[in-house]
């Protein structure tokens, strides 16, 4: 498919990948305001070593009971996430995720490197017909019988140290649902991307699961909101 914008978005776009890699100088003044809204949107991940996205229903539902989920979102929020992708030394997913979604994990919507992937799969169960094997980018599988065991319970303090050590610093946490509750249970997620589809689903799988406590002990973290076409992403800070 190929990506045409404006010169402007552009330009902010090639400064972003620049500065994700610590090769850019200040960030430029945009001349439009997709140029300026990409900017506004994307450059506090430059300063988050660990970030994670997922979309869900109006009612916090990321997927129908037997796993569908693909189409919550819309078109905006898919090149959203393929942004994050070209931003990232590392996208993370889990073995479900890859076994009922069957994810490609590149980037292919916006111009940009793909960034390795890695597989949580700690009991060895990955299927090896899955396109996370299918072309040229590397592939990353943590787990039994991978290319990295840390044990049967890998802690996400754990993979991010040993992804550090192999010069994957900046880490997008793409999903799903348990696997960025763990990561954000855990205290490592610096920013959370939560986009809401207006869809209702009534029953399958939620979003977020996580003891926070008490409803006074609940963090009530800085949001910022964006509009993704019909969705609307919150920009959540954590760290």
């Amino acid at each position: 498919m190929e990506c045409r914008y404006p010169a402007e978005e552009t330009a902010a776009w090639a400064w972003l990948l620049q500065a994700s890699r610590g090769d850019a100088g200040p960030a430029p003044r945009a001349a439009s305001a997709a140029g300026a809204g990409l900017l506004d949107l994307f450059c506090p991940l430059l300063e988050a070593p660990c970030y994670a996205h997922l979309a869900q229903s109006l009612d916090g539902r990321i997927a129908l009971p037997d796993g569908q989920s693909r189409w919550i979102s819309g078109p905006e929020d898919v090149r959203h996430t393929h942004r994050l992708r070209a931003l990232s030394d590392a996208v993370v997913v889990g073995v479900e995720t890859v076994a009922h979604d069957d994810p490609r994990l590149t980037v292919r919507h916006v111009p940009g490197p793909n960034p390795t992937r890695v597989v949580l799969d700690p009991r060895g169960r990955i299927p090896r017909d899955r396109q996370v094997f299918s072309d040229e980018a590397p592939t990353l599988i943590v787990g039994r019988g991978g290319d990295l065991d840390l044990g049967s319970e890998v802690s996400p303090e754990e993979l991010l140290t040993a992804l550090r050590r192999r010069g994957l610093r900046r880490v997008f946490v793409e999903g799903g649902g348990i696997t960025v509750s763990r990561f954000l249970r855990a205290g490592c997620l610096d920013r959370l991307h939560l986009t809401v589809a207006p869809v209702l689903l009534g029953r399958g799988r939620p979003s977020l699961q996580v003891d926070l406590g008490g409803l006074m002990e609940c963090p009530r973290p800085a949001v910022r909101r964006f509009e993704l076409g019909e969705d609307l992403l919150y920009d959540i800070e954590l760290a």
